[in-house]
């Protein structure tokens, strides 16, 4: 499995909408981590089989949520961009290493 790495303001993203989840309905919060954790397990395992968006970013959809996980990968390694919501704001992240 490739290494990963979270950009600090995906890491914000994602334990935000943790939160969020978790306050409309306890445990959902938890449902939606273990869901952004096997969107990125599977990308550690297949890091070139996500659809790409733009150069060498791609995209995996958080199973049972509006949600992907946006991800770079370079020289083997497996950077997460952002935890976005697929209905906000798209490309927010660009710019992000």
């Amino acid at each position: 499995m490739a290494p990963y790495s979270f950009h600090e303001t995906a890491r914000i993203e994602f334990d935000e909408a943790a939160d969020y989840y978790d306050a409309e309905h306890r445990g959902l919060g938890l449902l939606f981590i273990d869901g952004v954790i096997g969107a990125v397990a599977q990308i550690r395992k297949f890091p070139e089989s996500c659809a790409v968006l733009r150069g060498r970013n791609r995209s995996k959809p958080v199973h049972g949520f509006p949600y992907s996980v946006i991800y770079s990968f370079v020289d083997g390694h497996v950077r997460v961009l952002a935890v976005a919501h697929n209905r906000r704001r798209p490309f927010y992240w660009i710019g992000r290493r």
